[in-house]
Formats: structure tokens, sequence, C-alpha cells
């Protein structure tokens, strides 16, 4: 009697779990909308839900809902990049996260948010660019735990 045990890999298009790119976004937005709260309420409470006009007056609740929903987004854009690039250790995983939320920083916190609240008059626009270092530290944290849920999801769901 003999045994084959056979490995399957997924190739091309298919190979990033975009289920485990939603649970990891949304983790790691929780995680990083609590940091946020302790250090600098406004930002979830009147700058993220004015971004969709829901905002002032504050609305914490409002604003983690919309932040995690981008986390969650965003975690779906990481599960595609992982997946095209053949990423697979835990390792590479929580690095490849930490470098996503660095680049989420630089680019949507940074450069595309305050253009959008300047452009619907939010009261809590930052200047231009804003390369706030506690918006950089909140960033890697979403990124080093999407990486991290990914990683330890990604087989099962």
């Amino acid at each position: 009697m003999s045994t084959t045990t056979e490995f399957t890999r997924r190739t091309g298009l298919d190979r990033g779990n975009w289920r485990a790119g939603v649970l990891g976004g949304i983790v790691g937005a929780a995680v990083m909308g609590a940091l946020v709260v302790q250090m600098n309420d406004a930002v979830i409470g009147v700058a993220i839900p004015s971004l969709y006009g829901l905002a002032p007056p504050q609305n914490p609740g409002l604003g983690l809902v919309v932040h995690v929903s981008h986390g969650a987004v965003l975690g779906v854009v990481f599960a595609g990049i992982v997946g095209a690039a053949g990423v697979d250790s835990t390792g590479e995983l929580i690095g490849v996260g930490a470098v996503w939320g660095v680049l989420t920083w630089a680019v949507l916190a940074a450069l595309v948010m305050p253009v959008w609240l300047g452009a619907v008059g939010s009261p809590a626009n930052p200047p231009f660019p804003n390369f706030a270092p506690p918006s950089l530290l909140w960033h890697v944290v979403y990124g080093v735990l999407l990486g991290g849920v990914y990683a330890g999801v990604e087989d099962r769901i």
C-alpha cells in the first residue's frame, strides 16, 4: 500500500485571500483606532467622519466605523499584493504589512487626507503635507497587525 501526499499552491490572481485581508484589516484598524482615540481623539471624532460630511459635531463612534471600513478595504488590497507577490511566510507578511502601513500613511494620511478634508471644508483640516510621526506609528501598528492576522488565518478562512 502506498500513500501519496499532494500539496496544492494557488497561483496567479487566485493567490491572495481577500477574507484574511478583510479580517486583518478590521483587527488592525480597530487597534489603530483605539490608539488614535487615546492619543488624539479629534482624528477619529472629527477628521475621519468629516471625509464623508458626517462631522462636526464630533462623533467618535461613526469615525471608528468609517476607519475600520477603510482598514478592511485596504486589507483586501494588501491581500492582492501579497498574493500576487507570492509572499507567504509569517515574517514576510508582517514585514510587508509594516511597509504597507508606512505607504498608507505617506500617501493616504499625509497627502490625500489633507487635500480631501480641505475640499470638504472640515474644521479638522491638517496642513499639507501632514507627515505627523504619531500617525506613522498608528499606521505601522495597523500594518503589522494586518500582516500578522493575515498570516494566522489565510489558510483557515
